[in-house]
């Protein structure tokens, strides 16, 4: 059966990419979910219409993401943690931690867009992703220091 996409898929395809799939797939997954519709030829002039839509509400999402960006650039994060012998922490940091700092300061950041490339397990100054929009990402400076007990 034929659908066009009416959102982004993982490995199926983007938004408004018509493809073929299972009868099944379609009508009890995609199309109960609104993610796809049937391809006729009243789809596709509507999907032309949801397309324009979905562009401008991604450029507004874009900008507001970059707005924020800037905001984060501008932060400094410190993160007080017990340390054991040689500088190394009881644990590490989290993504959730990360997180929690960020909403003491205002910001509401998922913390699963918080992108860490390994484990923080070390005192010191580290540079924190926080992917914001599939374009853009922020950068926020990080401060990992010893708790005092």
């Amino acid at each position: 059966m034929k659908v066009i996409l009416r959102q982004d898929v993982e490995n199926l395809g983007k938004m408004g990419d018509i493809v073929e799939v299972h009868d099944g797939y379609a009508r009890n997954y995609l199309i109960p979910r609104g993610l796809a519709y049937y391809a006729s030829e009243g789809a596709i002039r509507r999907l032309e219409q949801e397309k324009r839509q979905y562009q401008r509400r991604l450029e507004r999402e874009r900008i507001s993401a970059q707005e924020l960006a800037a905001q984060l650039e501008q932060l400094v994060l410190s993160i007080p943690m017990r340390v054991g012998e040689e500088g190394r922490l009881f644990g590490s940091v989290t993504p959730q931690m990360i997180a929690d700092e960020l909403s003491l300061r205002g910001f509401t950041i998922d913390r699963r867009a918080i992108v860490l490339e390994e484990p923080i397990r070390s005192l010191g100054t580290f540079e924190v992703k926080i992917k914001l929009h599939p374009e853009v990402v922020a950068t926020v400076k990080l401060w990992v220091t010893s708790a005092e007990e």
